[in-house]
């Protein structure tokens, strides 16, 4: 049961940040909107699109170590992710986005530890076996 809910956890993962790549790509300023922060000018449409490209990267090589089945890399990804919502929660802040972006940093990075979690105790049963 705990290795479902892993599966789904980094599947949920893997596709939210799909999501946020097309969304950044497609539309930078509701996406920068969504995440807290405003773009100043029309070149700064050019960082978010860098942005989503790099949060593509992110999406595909978490799809990948799913479909691998590489839960022990995905718990140190999930660990080491908490940079990210951390980072964001902190910009967001700083530049006075609502209190609900900021919560929303906030659930990604208690959702990412989550994930830690149950990734661990996967890899600590499978390595019992």
């Amino acid at each position: 049961m705990t290795r479902k809910i892993g599966i789904v956890l980094v599947g949920l993962m893997a596709l939210l940040q799909l999501a946020y790549a097309c969304f950044a790509f497609l539309d930078p300023g509701g996406f920068a909107t969504l995440r807290g922060t405003q773009l100043v000018d029309f070149g700064d449409a050019d960082w978010v699109r860098v942005y989503a490209s790099r949060t593509l990267f992110v999406a595909l090589i978490v799809g990948y170590l799913l479909y691998r089945r590489q839960f022990g890399l995905l718990a140190a990804a999930s660990l080491f992710g908490l940079v990210m919502p951390v980072t964001d929660a902190w910009l967001a802040y700083q530049a006075s986005a609502p209190t609900g972006v900021i919560a929303k940093h906030v659930a990604t990075a208690v959702f990412l530890f989550v994930t830690f979690g149950v990734l661990r105790a996967v890899q600590s049963s499978s390595s019992e076996r």
